[in-house]
């Protein structure tokens, strides 16, 4: 069976992914906020799915740039609520997934974030946004009730 990349060098039609990555950000967020949290949740995937990351970019003049995710990221927005059921749907089907608190506004590194996560319970968690990866029709399940970002 071929890979995605593979079939992407082989043939010159439009690729069609069966995984997806998507963010889902909490709909009473500032726009700065929207952009940091989705910057924040995207970095945690590629490190527990390296197979989303494609290969290094390079320019005409050979400048070398570093690698990217070699799909879309998908980006979504919900009430409060509906990012609660997506996270307990994400967990149910042991998606791989990152989440923003609204405690990591308040920190100012990765240590703190980190003890912020730590010290609430997963039910009690005040998701502001949720980043998951999996098979794409896993991932509609999770993201049922949210809209697309505008």
């Amino acid at each position: 069976m071929r890979t995605e990349t593979e079939t992407e060098t082989l043939t010159d039609n439009p690729v069609r992914f069966d995984t997806k990555i998507a963010v889902l950000l909490r709909d009473d967020l500032e726009p700065w906020q929207r952009l940091n949290v989705t910057a924040f949740l995207v970095s945690g995937l590629g490190t527990a799915s390296p197979e989303v990351i494609g290969e290094p970019y390079a320019d005409a003049d050979g400048t070398a740039y570093l690698p990217m995710f070699r799909q879309p990221v998908l980006v979504f927005q919900g009430t409060k609520e509906t990012l609660t059921a997506a996270h307990g749907r994400a967990l149910s089907r042991s998606l791989p997934s990152a989440v923003f608190t609204s405690d990591l506004f308040g920190t100012g590194n990765d240590r703190d974030n980190r003890a912020a996560v730590r010290a609430v319970g997963r039910d009690q968690l005040d998701l502001v946004g949720l980043a998951v990866h999996g098979p794409r029709n896993a991932v509609d399940k999770v993201l049922k009730g949210a809209r697309m970002h505008p």
